[in-house]
């Protein structure tokens, strides 16, 4: 059993940067494929990145590529989502995910979901 809890969010104005932070609960997380997903009101929920047990292959969606980072440190048992030049249509609900898979990271059946944190940038 694996709990995640979101940090992070917050308002910024549009080209600001977040970083936000996943704290997973349970000895296994360095076996866990880690991922964020997003859902802005009205809309259905988006993978965001995703990150490989060890941190070594990071997954993007085109509409953040090169703009977000995902990272882990498992040594904390955190994962972070580094986002920088923020957009108004990054505002939603980011949520991260984890499990053991090794493949279909974009997925949205991971197995251990966090509550969500809330970023708005502002035009």
């Amino acid at each position: 059993q694996v709990q995640l809890v979101e940090s992070g969010g917050g308002l910024v104005q549009t080209g600001g940067s977040l970083r936000l932070s996943c704290a997973a609960s349970g000895r296994a997380f360095n076996s866990y494929a880690l991922a964020w997903f997003r859902q802005a009101p009205g809309k259905e929920r988006e993978f965001v990145a995703a990150i490989n047990w060890d941190g070594s292959i990071p997954y993007y969606a085109s509409s953040v590529k090169g703009r977000f980072t995902i990272s882990r440190d498992n040594a904390k048992n955190t994962a972070y989502l580094r986002m920088i030049s923020l957009k108004p249509e990054d505002t939603a609900v980011y949520y991260c995910a984890a499990d053991r898979r090794t493949r279909d990271y974009s997925e949205y059946d991971y197995d251990y979901w966090g509550q969500g944190t809330q970023v708005t940038v502002s035009s």
